[in-house]
């Protein structure tokens, strides 16, 4: 038998995967990009779906608070949950129930079943990123940071194509048809994982006694509260980065909303590029964040916005690998529970973010919330770069 222990890799019995194929990473890539854009696919379908469920859009907008509550509450329990099931085949179940959580929305009489079906793919999320690291860096040993950036390539996928795409669906056929799209592709994903990965038997010492030894760890804490304040700072920020852009020049939102998707893709691609420095990678990216929601808040031209909005995709994109490479390297031996934190972390940041946010763009305008993402991604950057990372 094998496990994965992060960056490390031990043999009991049997031996490792012979030979190396990317496919592994193309699939889960693919599946983080179907989720991703099913978590924030609401969004892009906001006021049809609240028109015809007949409530408004603000308690419409529960649809994806409701995900993000569901991943920070599944991330760090599943693997308790299933300490000792192979980690591929508990992928492909939770991009089945990613695919049933779809067809559930797009047939949704009313909104209860709707939010009961976006439960679900909160859990598919957070139970996906936390075994997907694992299983990838288990299929192409010796490549963690490709796998990360991997991962992270699907969520700028995600963001430039998934979320536009979905946008267009909705306005041409109607909201539901772009979640019953959504659905058949997470199917079509699922079979493609089942097919690339190899099977990932679980860590022997999986499991809750796992867990607790993972959160008696403080520098790893010290790192996931890092994390929490990075992915604040951009929740605090992104949904209203169209009133930001509209600040300077509302007519240039579409082409910067896309130059901010392909400085996330960037961000994907230079974050795998600098894995091996990891301590400058997890403090570079959250300043990196900072810089570009300080500029965007304080811009008066479009050229200076422009700058900032790629800096902005290019900072925040780097966080989700930077991040996972850092956690994993702090406790190689519980990959998995310490990953898990990192993605309650993140979900927390969404919910939490939802609510900054919007009091601070209702209270004191879209600069005040920018600066504040921008001072919460600082400390973020400074906390990483005052924790040191020991070498296993």
């Amino acid at each position: 038998m094998t496990f994965e222990t992060g960056t490390k890799r031990r043999s009991v019995g049997h031996a490792m995967p012979h030979g190396r194929t990317w496919a592994p990473v193309v699939a889960l890539s693919a599946a983080v990009t179907v989720l991703v854009a099913s978590e924030f696919l609401p969004a892009s379908v906001l006021p049809a779906m609240a028109a015809d469920l007949g409530v408004s859009v603000g308690v419409a907008g529960l649809a994806v608070a409701a995900t993000a509550i569901a991943g920070a509450v599944t991330a760090p329990s599943i693997a308790v949950l299933l300490p000792r099931a192979d980690r591929r085949w508990v992928l492909v179940g939770l991009l089945a129930a990613g695919t049933v959580s779809n067809l559930a929305v797009a047939v949704a009489p009313s909104f209860p079943i709707l939010l009961a079906g976006r439960l679900v793919i909160g859990v598919a999320i957070a139970g996906f990123w936390s075994f997907a690291f694992g299983a990838g860096t288990y299929a192409v040993p010796g490549r963690d940071g490709v796998v990360s950036a991997g991962l992270a390539f699907g969520v700028s996928v995600a963001s430039v194509a998934g979320v536009p795409l979905a946008s267009l669906v909705g306005d041409e056929i109607g909201w539901r048809a772009a979640f019953a799209g959504a659905a058949a592709i997470t199917a079509v994903v699922a079979v493609g994982v089942a097919a690339a990965v190899p099977p990932v038997p679980a860590h022997p010492a999986a499991g809750f006694a796992m867990l607790r030894r993972v959160l008696a760890r403080g520098r790893l804490l010290a790192g996931v509260v890092c994390v929490l304040l990075a992915a604040l700072g951009n929740f605090s920020a992104y949904p209203y980065i169209r009133l930001a852009i509209g600040r300077v020049d509302s007519e240039g939102t579409t082409w910067l909303l896309l130059a901010w998707g392909v400085g996330g893709v960037a961000g994907s691609l230079v974050a795998g590029a600098l894995a091996r420095r990891l301590r400058f990678l997890a403090a570079a990216a959250p300043l990196l964040l900072a810089a570009g929601l300080l500029v965007t808040a304080t811009a008066a031209s479009l050229p200076l916005l422009a700058v900032a909005i790629v800096v902005w995709g290019v900072g925040f994109n780097m966080v989700p690998a930077a991040t996972q490479l850092w956690v994993t390297r702090v406790e190689p031996e519980r990959a998995e529970p310490a990953t898990a934190l990192q993605v309650t972390a993140f979900q927390l940041a969404i919910t939490l973010g939802a609510v900054v946010g919007g009091a601070l763009v209702d209270n004191r305008g879209v600069a005040a919330a920018l600066l504040t993402g921008s001072a919460l991604a600082l400390a973020a950057g400074l906390g990483f770069a005052s924790i040191r990372i020991v070498r296993r």
